[in-house]
């Protein structure tokens, strides 16, 4: 094959707080010649996730960490360039960790990797890094297998305006629940309930997410599917009802302290209202993403189910796209586009 360029993002240092540009290091190197079983791909979108922040540190987690030196996890969607292996062909479309670079290459079987193939002519390829993909599949199993959702019941849901948020809420409308979101900013809040179709969203940043939860959820709040910890779960805390179910998604409100994680101090609200909290973890539902990319894409089809990307351009603003999530200037899934599709 042509000698290929490949350039990434390399984790240099574990951050302190926010990372900083001197935690990456952006390397160029030429890719190898592939052998048999492997396959060259070529990065077009990056999937950008809390979680990254986690994976960052040290520390034992659901998913080791990423070594100092080593490529950066990511998610990606991208195609196939060079093939020798029977499973892809040149000019699949593929889902997988791409990691942050141009360029993947390796076995076409790489567990680590997963790749699997997707169909542009089904859905735009950025959908399949939002709700047809990771988000979409922490979304959906998150709100019904762990939520269990019944029609009637009073779902929230904070950062309803982000990738996972959006679409639990309208998971839980197919399901006939009445659906509140907590979101930062009036355009968000307006895109949640005149886009998503949620029946009301709280501010948080201009009004009180307590005074919010008693107009918007008169009789309680059955399940709480949280984004964002800290204070806002401790409220939530205070308005469940009898066996409501809170389901622990993440926290983007602490990944990047400098202080221990701040833990639910209202806790002792399960106890009184015989509740259950539970995490999620995306990776224990693999077997099953098909039965969720079939509901929801139906949906989609049928015009009942709406998704926003925030697609920002170039590999080379990695490092400021990502801080992105953290200081709440994404709207909608973010994804860094490197390439052409």
């Amino acid at each position: 094959m042509t000698i290929l360029s490949n350039q990434q993002y390399r984790l240099a240092a574990r951050p302190i707080g926010m990372p900083k540009h001197s935690d990456w290091s952006f390397t160029t190197e030429a890719l190898r010649e592939i052998v048999d079983g492997e396959i060259v791909v070529q990065t077009i979108y990056i999937s950008l996730d809390p979680a990254m922040r986690g994976w960052m540190n040290d520390a034992k987690s659901y998913i080791r960490p990423v070594a100092i030196n080593e490529v950066m996890r990511a998610g990606g969607i991208g195609k196939v360039i060079v093939s020798k292996s029977a499973k892809f062909a040149v000019g699949d479309y593929v889902s997988g960790g791409t990691g942050v670079q141009k360029y993947w290459i390796g076995s076409a079987d790489d567990k680590i990797a997963g790749f699997y193939k997707v169909d542009p002519k089904l859905a735009p390829l950025p959908k399949y890094m939002n709700a047809l993909g990771m988000p979409g599949m922490t979304a959906y199993f998150g709100l019904l297998d762990v939520g269990q959702p019944k029609a009637g019941e009073t779902v929230v849901v904070s950062g309803a305006a982000g990738a996972v948020g959006q679409t639990v809420g309208q998971v839980a409308k197919q399901k006939g629940c009445r659906v509140v979101g907590i979101a930062g900013g009036k355009d968000k809040c307006d895109f949640v309930v005149n886009e998503l179709g949620f029946d009301a969203c709280i501010d948080y940043k201009t009004g009180s997410v307590k005074d919010g939860l008693k107009e918007h959820c008169p009789n309680g709040v059955d399940i709480y599917f949280d984004n964002v910890g800290g204070e806002i779960l401790d409220t939530v805390l205070t308005r469940i009802n009898m066996k409501a179910r809170i389901i622990i998604c993440g926290a983007i409100s602490q990944y990047n302290n400098t202080t221990p994680v701040k833990g639910p101090a209202n806790y002792l609200s399960l106890l009184v209202n015989r509740a259950r909290m539970e995490g999620i973890v995306v990776f224990d539902y693999i077997a099953r993403y098909g039965d969720a990319v079939k509901e929801m894409g139906a949906w989609m089809a049928q015009g009942k189910f709406h998704t926003r990307e925030d697609i920002v351009q170039g590999l080379e603003t990695f490092p400021d796209t990502l801080m992105m999530l953290f200081e709440g200037k994404n709207f909608g899934k973010l994804i860094l586009q490197i390439s052409d599709e």
